[in-house]
Order: structure tokens, then sequence, then C-alpha cells
């Protein structure tokens, strides 16, 4: 490859990461609350927008307030959204189409839970500890946390955790 080629390649393979992730100086999109502190999350509207809408949607509607992280593995991931605190429940909207996309499952990314079949996320998402690529192309990563996971990271450990966190708020900042 030419020199020329290479710089044109690595400029826009740059310009794509920041308007994916965007700059983690960028105003959050939504901000939960936890006991800790704020986590503020950029949405990837363009790469999964029915699962933004959705999170956003169920946000507005203050769904996620007191729900726990019924899930949380050291190393791996926490996750949160069910309103039951079993893992088994989601809210009263459809569940949604997945929207698999290219963004790889490192440290921060938030995804969607789901069941064994592609087509069934609805309110439960996971925070991710540490890189977890086998998820790549099986989930639908919807978010990136641009401030907080300092919080997420201190989250009660378990599955379920003895004491498990709560969300206090989760709201929509756009």
């Amino acid at each position: 490859m030419k020199p020329f080629n290479k710089l044109f390649a690595g400029a826009c393979a740059v310009a794509l990461t920041a308007s994916v992730f965007g700059s983690t100086a960028a105003k959050a999109d939504l901000v939960m609350k936890l006991k800790c502190g704020e986590v503020h999350i950029k949405t990837f509207d363009a790469l999964a927008p029915a699962h933004v809408k959705q999170i956003e949607a169920l946000a507005a509607k203050k769904f996620y307030d007191g729900i726990v992280f019924h899930r949380v593995i050291p190393g791996f991931m926490a996750q949160t959204g069910d309103p039951t605190g079993t893992g088994m429940g989601g809210s009263k909207l459809p569940n949604i189409k997945a929207e698999f996309n290219a963004v790889p499952f490192d440290r921060g990314i938030l995804g969607m839970a789901r069941s064994s079949r592609p087509d069934s996320a609805n309110s439960q998402f996971f925070f991710m500890f540490k890189k977890g690529y086998f998820l790549n192309n099986k989930y639908t990563a919807w978010g990136k946390v641009t401030k907080g996971m300092d919080c997420i990271d201190k989250l009660n450990k378990g599955e379920p955790p003895a004491n498990p966190d709560k969300i206090i708020s989760f709201r929509v900042s756009k």
C-alpha cells in the first residue's frame, strides 16, 4: 500500500472511531445515579437505533429507578434492567430485533441482554468490566460509559449478589 493510502486509511479509521464512540468529554446521552456517584453513557444511536430508543423510552418513564443489579460477575459484566430482579423479567414494551454491530465488547461497553433468541432483547442490559470478544456479533452493543466506570467496578458481586446495588435514577440527558 502506498504511504498516502495508508495515511488516508488510518485517518478514516480514526474518524469512524470518533464518530461512533465520541469524545470522553462529550455530553452524556444518559446518566445513571448509583450510591457511589453518576455513570455517564454515550449511546450508539446510528448503530443500534431501536435499542437506544427502547432504553431511552424506559428511562423517561423512570422504569429503571430502584431496579437491582441482579448479576455481577467479576472480570466479566454487571447486568440490570429486570423489574423482578431474577433475570427473567422485562418491560411491557415489545422485544427488540437484534442490531448486532461491529463495536467490540471492550471495558465500558453496554450490551443488551437477551435469551437464546437473538430478537428477544427488552429492558435488561449489561456493562462490560473487561473485554469479552466472544460476545461480538452475538449481542447488540448500544452504548459506552464515558464517566463513572469506577462506580460500576464497586457494585456488589454475585449471581445474585447477597446485597444487590440498585439504580437510584436513570435519565435521558440529550
